[in-house]
């Protein structure tokens, strides 16, 4: 181990993401977000240029390079932004009860009417079918339609401006996640090196496909759960994606609010079942964007998704244009903190365990789980080359780190967003025996443990065969 590499540590098992953009742009902001806890950089491809999202990166890659640390960092695509047009004089007022075209010919806008761009909306209504303008503020209900307008009735009426955003909920719309902007998007996120691709607007399995096939292994893939047609094939896209994001702003306005806590929980149960990582986003301290202190709800928002185990909790406006974004992420870094030193979040984690696969590499990390709690341990060290092993691991929630080795640095810095994993990028090795006296120095050099403790370590042998966990050891840590 080069003695030069810096010590560094997080003190908490659920990981935060950041979102960069105007507010957090410099070298300055980046680093300072990095020390005040983020694990996972989010580039949101929905605003800014590519350009400006390839400078972001580099200044991380450079306090990479200066902490010795592995940071993750995730291409967030825009997908479909389906919008109405125009309106000739300006913003109209719409009542309760008053009818309203939608129609698909150009023409100018008033309160009688105004264009959908959209024939794949079209092609998806029906008679009383709900339509969402505005993020929910005007809702609509058609009353007869065809394959260029729907004639509908205002349900809930609003002040309705200029290229407001439409949603059709419970409905299967036509249309890829992929747009042309995204392609292009997704080549530039792959050819700068992005660890992760956040797909959105995913309805079907099929949608995931699309998207791996362009990606073709540069990168791993995120399904973001913001359409409720997702959620009809929820264990579906689970099992075909890398990881799940509960996209809650936008599930929020397609179904009822009520409907959405209860949710989050049903997708992260089903996620930590798979051994998916799972992140928890949209609004978490929201109003940390003008304010430098969150609200009590905000704050225990954040802390029941802790409680449930999710691998994550993302900011977005909040770091990425709002005033205090270095205040945002010490106080998420706080409230994971102090959820995890309760008490009570580790009987709710071990309240909900999953039976282990019925494969050798599950029956050994799960044995490692049991093996840690019994004689002590303090932590579980993985050698692993794809990350399978350390997904695997973390599955287990363990009640120590889990300390991931490994020769491949993008596996190094895609394991930044797996709950409670300690990442470290080293050299290849070549026994079973080097690699265990190599988790143990490091063990003791990033402050996991000290002379005289006890590690748990697992790996597969022949060395570089993924999912191929076999090995379990008990190994002292020495001076």
């Amino acid at each position: 181990m080069p003695k030069k590499r810096p010590s560094f540590r997080r003190t908490r098992q659920t990981k935060i993401v950041a979102t960069l953009g105007p507010a957090t742009s410099s070298a300055e902001a980046i680093r300072k977000l990095f020390e005040a806890g983020v694990d996972v950089f989010r580039l949101n491809f929905s605003h800014g240029k590519q350009e400006d999202h390839a400078a972001r990166l580099a200044l991380i890659r450079e306090v990479e390079r200066d902490f010795d640390h592995p940071i993750a960092v995730m291409a967030d695509l825009q997908g479909p932004k389906l919008r109405l047009g125009t309106f000739a004089d300006g913003p109209v007022k719409l009542t309760e009860g008053q009818s309203f075209r939608l129609t698909l010919q150009q023409r100018a806008g008033d309160a009688t009417g105004v264009t959908l761009p959209h024939p794949e909306i079209f092609a998806a209504l029906e008679p009383g079918q709900a339509l969402l303008l505005d993020d929910g503020k005007v809702r609509l209900k058609v009353v007869d339609c065809g394959p260029d307008f729907a004639d509908t009735v205002v349900e809930a009426g609003s002040r309705l401006s200029d290229r407001k955003g439409v949603n059709v909920p419970n409905a299967v719309l036509p249309l890829s996640p992929l747009t042309e902007k995204d392609r292009e998007d997704l080549r530039f996120a792959l050819d700068i090196d992005v660890d992760w691709v956040a797909l959105s607007f995913v309805q079907r399995p099929e949608d995931i496909a699309e998207a791996r096939k362009l990606i073709a292994g540069r990168a791993q893939v995120i399904v973001k759960l913001e359409k409720p047609a997702a959620i009809q094939h929820l264990d579906e896209l689970v099992e075909l994606t890398d990881a799940v994001m509960v996209a809650r702003g936008d599930l929020g306005v397609e179904m009822p609010a009520e409907d959405v806590p209860s949710l989050q929980k049903r997708i992260i149960r089903a996620s930590r079942q798979a051994g998916k990582p799972v992140i928890v986003a949209t609004q978490m301290l929201e109003s940390m964007i003008m304010s430098p202190t969150p609200t009590r709800a905000e704050a225990s928002d954040v802390a029941t998704a802790v409680f449930d185990g999710a691998d994550a909790v993302m900011l977005s406006a909040e770091t990425a244009s709002g005033e205090y974004p270095v205040d945002a992420v010490m106080m998420m870094d706080r409230i994971a903190r102090r959820v995890e030193t309760d008490p009570i979040y580790r009987t709710i984690l071990d309240a909900v365990h999953y039976d282990p696969e019925n494969t050798a590499a599950d029956a050994i990390t799960a044995a490692a789980r049991q093996v840690a709690h019994t004689i002590g341990a303090v932590a579980i060290a993985t050698y692993t080359t794809s990350g399978s092993t350390t997904l695997r691991a973390a599955r287990e929630r363990p009640e120590v780190p889990i300390l991931c080795l490994t020769s491949n640095l993008q596996t190094a810095r895609r394991m930044g967003l797996c709950w409670g994993v300690h990442s470290v990028h080293t050299e290849d090795v070549s026994s079973f025996t080097e690699m265990v006296g190599k988790a143990c120095r490091l063990a003791k050099h990033d402050g996991i443990g000290t002379a005289g403790q006890r590690i748990v370590v697992t790996a597969g042998v022949p060395f570089g065969t993924p999912g191929n966990t076999n090995v379990l050891r008990i190994a002292w840590i020495e001076d």
